[in-house]
């Protein structure tokens, strides 16, 4: 089982959208796919057609509780794809385990009893860099990093890579960045062709050869509780994150291989 964290403490970057469209293309080519929603917003159980009124557990029964995850994912409308929703109760949940020995640990903790079950965990992080994300990244193999092709990417990316070092360092040895995924990007927009240039030249390699571009069926999707894929598979922003899931899964096995 491979876990990915996918973090930016920036919101509105396309985040949660690329969790729940690069999970249902793994899906799709038959791999089973777990998300944790940590974001306390529930956005991604949303965009997966799991109602509010039907999250008897959630995220936060894991993490305050140690519910076991088999007991709060729940199928999604996605074959191969179950997701361990996120309600409001997530808020209060850094305070509550705020004093515990294993704090940065309890997600780590519960991922591992899942290990025979899913070739794949996406974890969904909130728009900000606390508890619930280090303990997304404390878990994880790697982070993918979805950034917003306008003005203060690299300011956000650069904090976010200190983040991740300081997790690597203290807390989680094997983490590294598994990639860089441009979204947001409008071809038509100087900045961005010039936002695209300038991270591909601090970052090199780590940055996706797919870019994500705006697309209006990518915004509809979420109001049908579908991903896009499912939603419209021929448009434009489906058809990038169809090609994302292909590099995904390329740099996951030479991770694995290394």
């Amino acid at each position: 089982m491979r876990i990915i964290t996918l973090a930016n403490q920036k919101g509105g970057v396309g985040k949660t959208t690329t969790a729940i469209n690069l999970a249902t293309a793994l899906a799709a080519i038959g791999e089973r796919v777990l998300i944790v929603d940590l974001d306390p917003q529930g956005n991604a159980s949303t965009g997966l057609g799991v109602d509010r009124q039907d999250r008897v557990l959630s995220s936060y029964d894991v993490l305050a509780d140690k519910v076991p995850l088999s007991d709060v994912a729940v199928q999604t409308v996605v074959p191969n794809l179950w997701i361990v929703p996120s309600t409001m109760d997530l808020l209060g949940v850094e305070m509550e385990i705020a004093s515990y020995p294993d704090r940065t640990h309890r997600l780590k903790s519960a991922l591992g009893d899942a290990r025979s079950l899913f070739s794949y965990v996406l974890i969904d992080c909130p728009p900000s860099l606390n508890l619930l994300t280090i303990n997304a990244m404390a878990a994880a193999d790697s982070v993918l990093v979805p950034l917003q092709c306008e003005f203060f990417a690299l300011e956000g990316l650069s904090q976010l890579l200190r983040t991740v070092e300081m997790v690597r360092q203290t807390i989680n040895p094997a983490l590294v960045i598994q990639g860089i995924v441009l979204t947001m990007y409008d071809g038509r927009n100087n900045l961005a062709n010039q936002v695209v240039d300038d991270v591909r030249a601090h970052m090199g390699d780590k940055v996706y050869q797919t870019v994500i571009p705006r697309n209006v069926r990518i915004s509809e999707a979420p109001s049908h509780g579908k991903p896009a894929i499912l939603y419209d598979l021929k448009c434009s922003g489906s058809q990038a994150y169809l090609q994302l899931a292909s590099e995904v899964i390329r740099r996951e096995r030479r991770l694995k291989a290394a």
